[in-house]
């Protein structure tokens, strides 16, 4: 049986949350880099899936679209045994899939249009637009603060489905909207996010990537250094 292929591009946080899942589950993936800017290529990744969103898995033919679908289809099918990131007791697989969906649709969706409004010319950019994901943004901050409190873990004890959302979009989220004195339990949690071996490895193979990041100034030396 053939690896399920993974059509990427390692700069995009939405492919980061996929590629830390593939870590952790130890996960065989053909992983192979998709230019959307290609004609030819975008042609072809239309035709297998006609939204045209990244990243997307491609299992015996099958395409496998969004995040978190990707990640639980590979943990059913591919997983290595006793891998783990949405765990099978139904309320605590709720928990983990609420925070997932918390991180996707209020870190990771205002980021990104952050990252749209630097990519507009100076003339189009949306001063409002901008400042409505900052304050989603800080809202959010807010809520996953909150929720740390007393937790290692977005959703519990374990490195969850949750967590692999978090990462990425709190990566570049903070490029933007720095946390606040008052978001200690984040921080701390961010730091955290950032030793776990999976989320580094994926972090660091990103690196060659960030000079193309339009948030790069943002980034701790940590993780870039134009120099």
């Amino acid at each position: 049986m053939n690896a399920p292929i993974l059509y990427y591009h390692p700069l995009s946080s939405c492919c980061h949350k996929v590629l830390i899942a593939i870590d952790v589950l130890q996960t065989e993936v053909d992983k192979r880099l998709l230019n959307l800017g290609d004609p030819a290529e975008r042609a072809a990744h239309l035709a297998l899936w006609p939204l045209g969103k990244m990243p997307l898995l491609v299992d015996q033919g099958r395409p496998v679209p969004e995040t978190s679908i990707i990640i639980e289809h590979l943990q059913r099918h591919h997983a290595r045994p006793g891998r783990m990131l949405v765990p099978q007791d139904p309320d605590q697989a709720l928990d983990v899939r609420r925070w997932d969906r918390l991180c996707d649709l209020y870190v990771m969706t205002p980021m990104q249009a952050f990252t749209a409004d630097r990519l507009r010319a100076e003339g189009e950019r949306d001063a409002q637009a901008v400042a409505r994901a900052r304050d989603t943004l800080l809202t959010a901050y807010a809520l996953i603060d909150h929720q740390l409190d007393g937790r290692i873990w977005l959703a519990g004890d374990a490195f969850s489905m949750a967590d692999c959302a978090a990462a990425p979009s709190l990566f570049y989220a903070i490029t933007y909207v720095p946390l606040l004195p008052q978001h200690a339990r984040l921080s701390a949690y961010f730091q955290r996010l950032m030793d776990h071996p999976s989320v580094a490895r994926t972090v660091d193979a990103a690196r060659p990537w960030f000079q193309f990041y339009p948030g790069r100034d943002g980034l701790s030396r940590r993780f870039y250094d134009p120099a």
